[in-house]
């Protein structure tokens, strides 16, 4: 009897599946993308309900893909982009959309539990910033919006809690999606603190329990099962956050190994064991030995997402001729950018779309466009997003450097838009690092999937994930392309810098209308 195991990873703009066997070979994999709503200004969510009928359909299809007996399926793992909030009630389901991790409406909220807790107490207990907008945060804000929906919360989830819960009954969370409700949760003991969240006034009986990533979290309940296509009583494990997820699959599981990503948001990972942490990085337990791993994540919130938003919003080109081409979108968008020179002649974007994560932490910034002139063109503007990624995560990259943590290069680059050549080039000459690609770019879903064989016994540990990992295209930097860059970055920094005050101005206009 073969063994097969499964994974489901849920990022903030879609959701992705697949089945490999034990040999950790990708018998097939699935995808589907899902709606962002942004009904005002600030707020990001989901339908929650999408999530499970996504999860349905993904299943299914991989399973008639695969042409195998899903009672040859021996464990599933899940993962998602996080922060994220599914609240549901007691007869577990939804309550309201679902918030997405560049939701950053619980300003508010923020400030008052500066003011009543402290910056510095939750930093030292959860390792993490309130700007982060983490679950407990939203949680509050429910509170005070929404009091009666907020009465009806029965768990705070997160998205892959939420499908946990439909596969199994359960509501739990691991260690490393954990983080990310931060305020009261205590990254070094696995635990939320009780006296903070009842001085805050969240129940603790909202929490969800708390597992080790490949610890069984429960079982295909026979009713998830008709639904999936599955078969009851598969083991589910505990799961991880979908970076975790991407990089495990890529073969990151020892202290220093670095990978990035560049899908909804752009980021990138640094496994280390120490607990000294950085107060302006996003940082999470780690999926190997998550107890005692940790995980550094600068975090640009619009990475990929500023290419779906010139694609979806300026390229109904592009889109009309990929069904007459087949040439995907993002390709003849990158290379209109090939075509430009380093530094997009002088074109600099800010590429805060929905506000900025690491270093700057600021809900407030907006995207600009500095410098454009009548000798720049579409291609000037496609590269100039790019190159604004690069420098968002570069900022982040300089810090993580100078606090001395162990940095492995090459970087190797792993999901989204790191496919493209040109994208790959323009990080390699910011960072002046050399970096590679993943071959297997399954992402997610493959970590998902590698933590399942973990958890049920399939594998003896995570060293698969290393073998299996093949990187290619190695990038070396160019000495003048970077010197470039960094007069460019420069200024990327003082246009911040000079206006900062200016987006806080227009937010409150936004507020008002």
């Amino acid at each position: 009897m073969a063994d097969y195991l499964l994974g489901v990873d849920y990022g903030t703009g879609g959701a992705k599946a697949c089945i490999i066997n034990k040999d950790a070979d990708v018998l097939t994999y699935s995808y589907r993308e899902y709606p962002i709503l942004l009904e005002k200004p600030g707020w990001s969510e989901h339908n929650a309900d999408l999530y499970w009928e996504t999860a349905c359909q993904l299943i299914q299809e991989c399973i008639r893909k695969a042409s195998i007996n899903p009672r040859e399926i021996r464990g599933i793992g899940t993962s998602s982009a996080l922060p994220s909030l599914v609240m549901v009630d007691r007869n577990l389901n939804p309550i309201h959309n679902a918030y997405n991790l560049m939701d950053r409406r619980a300003i508010a909220e923020v400030q008052w539990l500066k003011e009543t807790i402290g910056s510095k107490k939750i930093f030292e207990l959860s390792g993490n910033r309130l700007e982060d907008h983490p679950a407990i945060v939203n949680l509050l804000w429910e509170k005070n919006n929404r009091p009666e929906s907020f009465l009806k919360i029965y768990k705070a989830l997160t998205i892959d809690s939420f499908i946990r819960l439909r596969l199994t009954g359960k509501c739990t969370v691991n260690n490393s999606s954990a983080a990310f409700y931060g305020v009261a949760f205590n990254i070094r003991e696995n635990r939320f603190d009780e006296e903070i969240l009842d001085k805050i006034g969240i129940p603790m009986e909202m929490m969800p329990d708390i597992y080790p990533c490949e610890s069984i979290a429960g079982e295909v309940l026979p009713e998830a099962a008709k639904l999936t296509e599955l078969v009851s009583g598969i083991p589910v494990v505990a799961g991880q956050v979908d970076c975790n997820a991407g990089w495990i699959g890529a073969g990151a599981i020892e202290e220093g190994d670095t990978q990035m990503n560049l899908g909804t948001c752009g980021n990138f990972g640094v496994i280390h064991k120490d607990d000294h942490f950085i107060d302006s990085m996003i940082v999470c337990a780690y999926t190997v030995n998550s107890s005692h791993t940790y995980v550094t994540i600068p975090t640009t919130t619009t990475g990929g997402q500023c290419l779906r938003f010139l694609r979806d919003g300026f390229s109904q080109t592009e889109s009309a001729l990929e069904g007459l081409t087949g040439i995907n979108p993002y390709d003849l968008l990158t290379k209109e950018a090939e075509r430009v020179i380093p530094g997009s002649e002088g074109l600099i974007v800010l590429p805060y779309l929905m506000g900025e994560r690491t270093p700057i932490w600021d809900p407030d910034a907006r995207g600009v466009i500095f410098g454009l002139s009548l000798k720049h063109n579409k291609a000037h503007v496609v590269r100039a997003m790019m190159e604004s990624v690069a420098y968002a995560l570069y900022d982040s990259f300089c810090i993580i450097r100078e606090s001395g943590k162990k940095i492995k290069t090459p970087i190797i680059l792993n999901e989204g838009g790191a496919v493209s050549s040109v994208w790959r080039k323009i990080i390699t000459d910011v960072f002046n690092v050399p970096t590679m690609l993943v071959k297997n770019r399954v992402g997610a879903p493959f970590g998902d999937a590698i933590l399942a064989g973990v958890g049920v016994g399939v594998f003896p540990d995570y060293s698969i994930a290393k073998h299996k990992a093949e990187y290619v295209e190695l990038m070396e930097p160019s000495c003048d392309n970077h010197k470039i860059y960094m007069e460019l970055f420069k200024m990327y920094k003082d246009i911040y810098a000079h206006i900062a005050g200016d987006f806080k101005t227009l937010a409150a206009f936004q507020n008002r209308i």
